[in-house]
């Protein structure tokens, strides 16, 4: 047979609209076809030879080829190429039971206990500080049994002590602990915990599930979902924004359930401020600097002590316990610090007593539906969360106060204020634990992440719905394949918390389910050789951030224990010295401004170099998308993405606008300026890589790279602007 017309014909076979119909009625759609079609035109091209029946087919193809009486048509090759996508594609053959097991159009349905009962749904709206959740909350404390759902750790422990101390007894359930009420561990009438735990399946009186507009959220968005829907209580008290009213109804809607809305207002007045900051020897008693990378915080909190300041420094992958104590310094009206310099992990979990909100950036990462990292503006739900933490009620300060450092950031503040909060049109779904077993059953062979895809390919939802994005699943799921685990154990290590910038933590992750493969226990003493416990106190922030990770691995340790509690038996002893791990890093956060003398001139510790967004909980864990793995299946460090910030006057507000430097222009003149200092104070740019562009910039100036002849470089760079950098 002719190769170029055996090619011909297969490729005329590919482009007839007949046969992608027929692939489509197989389970075919438009990306599994093609890659079907990759397959099979590779296996009838580079095979020394074929069965004979297909030999045959393509004989008559290619000799019936132009002429009247055709021996054979290109459609004859649909079963051949029908048997051989079954191959490289099992599912196809029980294509049915798939897309039935992945029907996720009635999730109200999954929870027959809570459409049992009639319930009653209580939406408690408004903004920041406005007594929302205090309503929700009495009437939790006054029920004979009742349930807490919050985001955070911080927020479930608030509510646990608040209960205890009201004569309540209340429980504390978190994924990495349990603490009783009872000393004889009974379980109490109340519990308070983080909404991934809470039961779907014990009756209570009063339920409670706080800031509901994050059922939005593209990767934490299932837990609310399953809360509202499945939380088997008479009472649902809903606690959020008002732009998750019209979502939650519809929800309850196809529940048979109403919603009574009661709406909030703001306790105390906050206004944005008509001048900017523009200078840390403004500040005042009070103040909290907001900023988005750590960079910001290590370069801030130096230049106000350096002015003889004292101030206290809050960002997300501090320790709980590392939080309150630094909330309680800043809050301390006896103690000399009057500072605080914090992430917007401010946002929710600490009570503060602020005075002004000054916004150091209105820039940060995002994480898109996609699971790609974004470089945007703050929205307005965000800069509403953040900037509502001054003046709470109750505390000293009976106004709030909000503006910016920069001056050219102010009027787009004021707009972003302004607008209306964007109205949550959806809510977050994700698969079970029955249904990839389920799903394995009928496909033994597929790896974990493999079966994911499929699921989520074959997946329907309704347009209330969304499936949350499952790439943190994945990337631990491909990292762990080599190692043998049953489906289940394999799940529950890919649902894992852990920080994936942390090299140390993933690795620890591969050891824990290596040692777990072998049916070997992970005891206390297993943990400190390889954690090198006792731990001193860190000289510089390379050393505080690897004490950060190593907490982050304690956490890891406890919240395996409590679903393997016979293969990680020493959960107390852990606990202990986590806390003792707690104590050593207040004093390297207390002391951060001398670890950074201590540290490289960028501040940054490994890791850290790309912008990070460190507060609101808006993924199930702290994760970026690098990662440093033993396994070669797994992915390799991605590469620093930086977007450039410009004056708000040539910015739009998904930052599509970007200034391209002109030849004229001389690096020197960007050292002293506005944009190097900015890109300086974002931590997206150091002195070393200043001098080394200054350097390449004069060498190409030199060759002559850069002369009068680059109009045309200079008008392909000005194409580049408007598009959004990722």
């Amino acid at each position: 047979l002719s190769a170029g017309e055996v090619l011909k014909n297969l490729n005329k076979f590919y482009k007839r609209k007949e046969i992608q119909r027929l692939g489509a009625e197989n389970g075919l759609d438009a990306r599994l076809f093609h890659q079907a079609f990759i397959s099979f035109r590779k296996y009838i091209m580079e095979s020394s030879s074929v069965s004979a029946d297909l030999h045959i087919i393509l004989n008559d193809i290619c000799c019936g080829a132009g002429k009247v009486c055709l021996l054979g048509h290109v459609d004859d090759l649909f079963p051949f190429f029908l048997r051989h996508a079954k191959q490289i594609f099992p599912m196809l053959d029980c294509m049915d039971d798939l897309r039935k097991i992945s029907d996720l159009r009635l999730p109200p349905n999954w929870y027959p206990d809570a459409r049992a009962i009639q319930r009653k749904i209580v939406f408690h709206a408004g903004p920041t500080n406005s007594g929302k959740t205090y309503h929700a909350i009495q009437r939790f404390l006054s029920a004979k049994s009742g349930i807490y759902c919050g985001p955070l750790k911080l927020l479930a422990h608030e509510i646990f002590q608040k209960s205890n101390d009201a004569n309540v007894p209340c429980d504390l359930v978190t994924g990495e602990e349990r603490v009783y009420a009872n000393e004889d561990a009974r379980q109490a009438p109340h519990i308070a915990c983080t909404i991934e735990m809470c039961s779907t399946n014990t009756p209570y009186e009063v339920a409670v599930i706080d800031e509901i507009q994050m059922i939005r959220d593209p990767a934490r968005g299932w837990a609310w979902t399953r809360a509202l829907l499945g939380l088997c209580a008479e009472e649902i008290h809903v606690c959020g924004e008002a732009a998750a009213i019209d979502l939650v109804t519809e929800l309850m809607y196809t529940t048979g359930e109403e919603v009574e809305v009661r709406n909030y207002k703001r306790l105390t007045p906050l206004t944005v401020l008509d001048y900017a900051l523009e200078s840390l020897d403004n500040l005042q008693p009070g103040d909290c600097i907001v900023c988005f990378s750590k960079n910001d915080i290590y370069s801030v909190s130096r230049q106000i002590e350096a002015r003889g300041l004292e101030c206290a420094v809050i960002y997300g992958s501090l320790p709980p316990g590392t939080k309150l104590e630094q909330a309680k310094k800043f809050n301390d009206p006896d103690d000399p610090c009057k500072i605080l310099v914090a992430t917007d992990a401010i946002g929710m979990g600490l009570n503060l007593c602020v005075k002004r909100i000054i916004f150091n950036s209105i820039v940060k990462p995002t994480i898109n539906e996609k699971g790609e990292r974004e470089i945007d503006t703050i929205t307005t739900s965000q800069a509403l969360q953040i900037a509502g933490r001054a003046g709470r009620y109750g505390s000293s300060f009976k106004q709030g106060e909000v503006t910016t450092m920069h001056r050219e950031d102010l009027a787009q503040l004021k707009e972003i204020l302004s607008e209306p909060v964007r109205p949550v049109k959806a809510a977050g779904l994700h698969p079970t634990p029955e249904q990839i077993e389920m799903f394995a059953y009928h496909l033994p062979d597929a790896t974990l992440s493999n079966l994911i895809d499929i699921f989520v390919s074959l997946s329907q939802v309704d347009g209330l719905y969304f499936v949350c994005n499952i790439d943190d699943f994945k990337f631990l799921a491909d990292m762990i394949q080599h190692i043998p685990l049953n489906l289940r154990s394999r799940y529950v290590f890919c649902t894992a918390p852990l920080n994936r910038k942390e090299p140390f933590v993933c690795t620890t992750l591969l050891k824990f389910a290596r040692q777990f493969s072998r049916n070997e226990p992970l005891t206390f003493d297993w943990l400190c050789r390889h954690t090198k416990w006792p731990l001193a106190a860190p000289k510089n922030i390379k050393e505080l951030v690897h004490l950060e990770a190593v907490h982050d691995v304690f956490d890891l340790y406890l919240w395996l224990s409590y679903r393997f509690m016979d293969m990680f038996p020493d959960a107390a002893l852990v606990r202990d010295i986590q806390k003792k791990l707690d104590d050593i890093i207040q004093v390297g956060v207390c002391n951060i401004t001398k670890l950074i003398r201590a540290s490289p001139s960028s501040a940054a510790a490994p890791g850290t170099a790309e912008v990070e967004s460190e507060g609101f909980p808006f993924s199930r864990t702290k994760r970026d998308t690098s990662v440093v793995s033993d396994h070669p299946n797994a992915k390799s460090p991605g590469a620093l993405s930086i977007a450039v910030e410009v004056p708000a006057e040539r910015r739009t507000r998904n930052l599509k606008a970007y200034r391209p430097a002109t030849r004229q222009e001389d690096l020197r003149g960007h050292g002293r300026g506005s944009l190097a200092s900015r890109l300086l104070r974002e931590g997206l740019l150091t002195q070393e890589m200043l001098r080394q562009l200054e350097s390449e910039w004069q060498d190409q100036h030199r060759n002559g790279r850069y002369g009068l002849g680059s109009k045309r470089d200079d008008q392909s760079s000005s194409k580049e602007t408007g598009r959004k950098k990722k």
